[in-house]
């Protein structure tokens, strides 16, 4: 952005401090919706909204689990009904497929399908296109630590929901 049109970082009112992790976490979150609202606009050729990507993705770390609707909600920490919504668009798709549970013939197992994986590969491939001018000027070295940083963020926080 243009320094014209930048604006200052926040301040907190009567000079009081903000606190570090608070102003951490404050941009975090600003950082995922703009890249939430990048990312489905560069979905939409695929035909695949940003809940939908990230149940794939989810799927995709380990594709021949399976797992019930329950699990990848509470693992998503979405509601059921949201999250089964999504997993009918993607089943219809058939980027999922299901089965019944060999433990429990009352409950499905979801799986991913290979050309849900593909439809999942061919969104990374846009993400890491357009993504790339925004780490432009980062060594490898800058983007490990950044990522190390953030993995240990994401561990705390899992470990401790």
């Amino acid at each position: 952005m243009p320094a014209a049109k930048r604006r200052p970082a926040a301040t907190a009112a009567a000079g009081a401090a903000v606190p570090l992790p608070f102003r951490i976490i404050n941009w975090i979150g600003i950082i995922d919706q703009l890249a939430a609202t990048r990312a489905n606009r560069l979905l939409k050729p695929l035909d695949m909204a940003l809940p939908q990507f990230i149940v794939l993705n989810h799927f995709s770390h380990r594709p021949a689990e399976g797992r019930t609707v329950t699990a990848v909600a509470r693992a998503l920490q979405q509601p059921q009904p949201g999250m089964t919504k999504t997993i009918q668009k993607l089943l219809l798709r058939r980027w999922l497929r299901e089965q019944v549970h060999p433990d429990d013939a009352r409950s499905k197992l979801l799986f991913l399908t290979s050309a849900g994986l593909a439809r999942h590969n061919d969104a990374v491939a846009i993400f890491a296109r357009e993504l790339a001018p925004a780490f432009a000027g980062w060594t490898h070295t800058e983007l490990e630590q950044l990522f190390a940083q953030l993995d240990r963020l994401k561990r705390w926080l899992d470990e401790n929901r």
